[in-house]
C-alpha cells in the first residue's frame, strides 16, 4: 500500500509535460489552492499549500508543499503527504502534529506519507478543526527540520477539490 501511496503523488507531480496536462487553478481558499489536472483517462484534484515557516534558518530548504489528493477513479480519496526540496531520511521519519494529535509518516525519497491508513481520516478531521500543523522532519543529510502550515481555508479548498473530481 505505501508504494502505491508514493507512485500516485508522483503521477501528480514528477512526470513529464507530455505525459500529463499541467495543473489547472481552481481556486484558493485562504492559504491552500485548489488544482486539477488529468492524467490519461482520469483526473486528479489536489489541494496545496507551501510551509509558512521554516526551520532551522541556517539552511536551505527549497520549496515545501502539503497536498491532499483525489483520484476521480477513486484510486485515492483526500490522500495527504508532505513534500520537501530534499530527500528525507527513512529511518527518522516526519511527524505531523495538529493541536496535541500527533500522526506519524512514512518517507519515499523526498515525500511523506501517513503511515496508518486510518489515521488519514483522523489527521483530515484535526485539519479542519485547526489553526496551524507542524511537521517535523530530518533531512538525508541529517537535519534536523520543522514547518508549519496555515490551516485557514482548508476545508473549502478541500471541499472544493472533491467537488472538481466527482
Amino acid at each position: 500500500m505505501h508504494i502505491l501511496k508514493s507512485l500516485l503523488i508522483l503521477s501528480v507531480l514528477a512526470l513529464p509535460q507530455t505525459a500529463m496536462a499541467s495543473p489547472k487553478l481552481q481556486g484558493s481558499y485562504g492559504d491552500w489552492s485548489v488544482y486539477t489536472r488529468q492524467d490519461g483517462g482520469d483526473r486528479i484534484c489536489y489541494v496545496l499549500s507551501k510551509a509558512k515557516t521554516k526551520s532551522p534558518s541556517s539552511v536551505r530548504h527549497g520549496d515545501i508543499y502539503f497536498l491532499v489528493a483525489n483520484w476521480r477513479s477513486g484510486a485515492a480519496s483526500e490522500q495527504p503527504s508532505f513534500m520537501a526540496d530534499f530527500s528525507l531520511r527513512s529511518e527518522n521519519p516526519p511527524e505531523i502534529q495538529v493541536g496535541n494529535s500527533k500522526f506519524s509518516m512514512y518517507t519515499s525519497q523526498n515525500e511523506a506519507f501517513i503511515d496508518d491508513n486510518g489515521d488519514e481520516q483522523s489527521l483530515l478531521k484535526k485539519m479542519r478543526a485547526g489553526s496551524t500543523m507542524k511537521i517535523n522532519a530530518v533531512s538525508g543529510r541529517g537535519t534536523k527540520v520543522n514547518y508549519s502550515f496555515s490551516l485557514k481555508g482548508i476545508t473549502a479548498a478541500l471541499k472544493k477539490a472533491k467537488q472538481s473530481c466527482s
